[in-house]
């Protein structure tokens, strides 16, 4: 009974931990908060981040529930990314766990 509750504690936090685990998730999540809502926008913003990386970050945010994607019928193509409520909520725990550990130094 341990066993199968163990496991369905790791399942209910795999997403959080594929979302925050991630070297560059953060990094995106926090861009958009700051302004940030195109592609290539998002790619000026966070140093160091290739196209691809980008893209795939983008699109497992979205799937998640944490961005909202938005495409324009224009053309060129345009496409901009929001935080979802969801989305608005980690960021504001990010936030506060990094006010935490700039007290701590």
């Amino acid at each position: 009974m341990a066993q199968k509750n163990r496991k369905s504690f790791r399942k209910d936090y795999e997403c959080l931990e594929q979302v925050v685990g991630c070297k560059w998730s953060v990094s995106v999540l926090m861009a958009v908060r700051e302004g940030s809502h195109r592609p290539g926008a998002l790619e000026k913003a966070i140093s160091g981040i290739s196209t691809k990386v980008l893209s795939e970050r983008l699109r497992k945010l979205t799937a998640y529930g944490l961005l909202n994607k938005e495409t324009f019928a224009e053309l060129p193509p345009r496409t901009e990314y929001a935080l979802t409520p969801k989305g608005e909520k980690l960021v504001a725990l990010i936030s506060q766990l990094h006010d935490l550990d700039a007290q701590d130094q």
